[in-house]
């Protein structure tokens, strides 16, 4: 079994910056791939970012291209979102999402954390 642990976040005025990070323990050699995934109150989960571990391919939701940017520490086995130039729409919950060998944006086939809170706002 992988485990994911995120923190960071909080409250964040317009403009500004925060990084979010999440920790994996257990069997964290099984994943191929991570990400993050968002959900704000009434709306739809997305993907936001995912990294491959091995080869650093990394692919963006049109939403947050050019101000977010994934990152990893595979000795850490430690996953990053830098999220700059945020607006109130960027207010949600961020979770960050495990999967194997091949994943897309929003998926989730290993594991889930418990997600973490950016809230955009002044």
């Amino acid at each position: 079994q992988v485990q994911l642990e995120e923190s960071g976040g909080g409250l964040v005025q317009p403009g500004g910056s925060v990084r979010i990070s999440c920790s994996a323990s257990g069997s964290a050699d099984l994943i191929g791939c991570w990400g993050w995934i968002r959900q704000a109150p009434g709306k739809e989960r997305e993907g936001v970012a995912v990294i491959y571990t091995t080869s650093d391919a990394i692919y963006y939701a049109e939403s947050v291209e050019g101000r977010f940017t994934i990152s990893q520490d595979n000795a850490k086995k430690t996953l990053y979102l830098q999220l700059n130039s945020l607006k109130p729409d960027d207010t949600a919950m961020y979770y960050c999402a495990a999967d194997g060998p091949i994943c897309g944006l929003g998926t989730a086939g290993l594991a889930e954390g418990q997600g973490t809170q950016v809230t955009v706002s002044s």
